[in-house]
């Protein structure tokens, strides 16, 4: 769909969604009531904001890090228990992640994506 509307010519389209997928652990969170856990899933969360802002400079870091928040989801239920996460939240999550990050990877050897050249002076 994204390649139909082209939103992927966008460069920064999926680092927002790696920013945006991050976010949605703290809503559970938030939803939780726990102040611990908001805390907690935020923290995680930066690291993938991060890894989304770095990757509109460098689509592979964008590509990790979706397959890194993937494996997280994965892991989720063992690292924290937060009762607001609907049961087939990480699984489902885990599989868009995965997917998605590999596709960017083949997308980006294929030349599909193409990373921003830094302009010169």
């Amino acid at each position: 769909m994204a390649s139909k509307l082209k939103l992927e010519e966008d460069k920064s389209f999926y680092p927002v969604l790696l920013i945006v997928i991050a976010t949605y652990y703290i809503l559970f969170g938030v939803m939780s009531r726990s102040t611990s856990t908001v805390l907690i899933e935020s923290s995680i969360a930066l690291v993938f904001i991060v890894l989304g802002l770095l990757g509109i400079y460098r689509p592979l870091i964008t590509a990790m890090g979706m397959i890194g928040h993937g494996v997280f989801d994965l892991l989720h239920d063992l690292a924290l228990k937060n009762p607001s996460v609907p049961h087939w939240w990480p699984v489902f999550c885990a599989v868009v992640d995965l997917v998605l990050g590999l596709w960017i990877f083949y997308s980006l050897k294929n030349r599909v994506l193409v990373p921003i050249k830094k302009e010169r002076d």
